[in-house]
């Protein structure tokens, strides 16, 4: 293995150096206990070691065979790959072109229902938009329990609940800070998030801690979500559920839930779950105080900037993703200047008759198809050039078209449909109804 140096603000930093980008894993952008806000790394002493991936948030697969508990999703994304897991799991991970300089810089944001994922699984690769002149960050935050715990009793200075996005906040922040020593133009940084991701993404297009940081947006079946149809609550109406997890762990207020092991403070969160009616929205984003204002967050304060909006053919529930992102793109054409893009993804992918499913076209987005057991087919290869060569031209002009594309028209009216003949067409509404109650898309 190859290394590189690179001095940054917070001091000397050592990566991988691969044939034609560099990669640093492992970088601690911040530090925080539980229930506690994080603090932004300024600093560290002697050289930096980013050659190994840091710790993911707890989650099920850290106490569970995750082959086992959501074997679809272990089989596609994580087969094969191992992680270690703690509450100490601030870290990000960047891949940048060698020699890079003002490049236009992707910062991901990972799905899973805010309670699972990592910027390190098998899909999520920069090497494909490094080799196009395009760093790309991905990076961890808390998930579950430990991230969206909102007990009114937990309130500081006014703020409740969100550690894990305020976690992303100070990524964010962090690399704005320091991203030109990697070769990166911090006044370009475009925001990148699937389903939790893209959900996150929205929240911080109204961010106030973020203003000015953000100079586009991609959003894959997520966006919109909470702006239209699960909005979020405020944390009053959060006591009940957290009152269970509290009774559950053995103790008598939020604030004893500081200091319940880990593990016991999960299954005590997971048992809550369990007995609970649609518990999701309660580990869900809430109004904080500080990032999600009630009032701040609607239809009406979508920012001016462009923006990609994405869907699959066999997407969680493909209709209502489709009525809400049709409702983005309206808000968009009636109060923005800048211009949205939308795309369906409908190649059902080889291998069984799970369709287009839920986060299939990360893995064309981020060109790691060879990573996965499917048995792929040269048309395969050819829409995950199509769909990342658009997201690279995104990145450094702010538009998606290029020669890997057919015309791409901004608006809502005729989305691009990345399949086996990749073309702007209108949404096939009929196919979304069908599929909604049919699906196998493991959304």
């Amino acid at each position: 293995m190859n290394y590189i140096e690179l001095e940054t603000p917070c001091g000397a930093i050592r990566g991988i150096d691969h044939a034609s980008y560099a990669e640093f894993r492992g970088i601690e952008y911040a530090k925080a206990g539980r229930f506690e806000y994080p603090v932004q790394t300024s600093a560290w002493a002697g050289v930096y070691d980013a050659t190994s991936f840091g710790d993911c948030s707890y989650q099920h697969r850290a106490f569970e065979d995750d082959s086992k508990v959501n074997a679809f999703y272990h089989k596609e994304f994580r087969q094969g790959l191992s992680f270690t897991y703690s509450e100490n799991c601030l870290y990000l991970n960047i891949f940048t072109p060698k020699g890079a300089k003002n490049c236009p810089v992707i910062i991901y944001i990972h799905g899973g229902s805010f309670t699972g994922g990592s910027a390190n699984e098998g899909h999520i690769s920069g090497a494909n938009f490094a080799e196009n002149g395009i760093i790309t960050v991905a990076l961890n935050y808390r998930l579950g329990p430990f991230g969206f715990c909102a007990h009114p009793d937990l309130t500081k200075d006014g703020v409740c609940g969100n550690y894990g996005l305020f976690d992303q906040t100070a990524a964010i922040k962090w690399v704005k800070d320091n991203i030109s020593a990697f070769g990166g133009d911090a006044g370009k940084i475009i925001l990148m998030g699937q389903s939790a991701g893209a959900m996150s993404v929205d929240i911080h297009l109204s961010n106030p801690l973020l203003k000015g940081c953000i100079s586009g947006a991609i959003m894959l079946s997520g966006a919109g979500l909470q702006r239209f149809l699960l909005k979020p609550l405020e944390s009053e109406k959060t006591v009940k559920f957290w009152a269970a997890v509290i009774k559950n762990a053995g103790v008598s207020t939020a604030g004893a839930l500081a200091g319940v092991d880990a593990k016991k403070f999960y299954y005590a969160w997971l048992k809550a779950c369990r007995e609970t009616t649609f518990s999701m929205p309660y580990t869900f984003p809430v109004y904080d105080g500080a990032i999600l204002k009630k009032g701040e967050f609607s239809p009406k304060t979508i920012a001016d900037m462009p923006y990609i909006i994405g869907q699959t053919a066999t997407d969680m529930i493909p209709s209502v993703l489709e009525s809400v992102h049709k409702k983005w793109g309206r808000y968009c054409e009636k109060n923005n200047k800048s211009k949205c893009y939308f795309y369906n993804f409908t190649r059902l992918l080889p291998g069984d008759n799970c369709g287009a499913w839920h986060s299939s076209d990360l893995l064309y987005a981020f060109s790691t198809l060879d990573f996965n057991w499917r048995p792929f087919e040269k048309v395969d290869y050819e829409i995950s050039h199509s769909l990342s060569q658009a997201i690279c031209a995104f990145a450094k002009s702010l538009n998606p078209n290029c020669t890997a594309v057919p015309q791409w028209a901004a608006g809502v009216k005729k989305p691009m449909h990345f399949c086996e003949n990749t073309r702007a067409a209108r949404w096939d509404t009929a196919a979304n109804i069908r599929s909604t109650f049919t699906n196998k898309g493991m959304g």
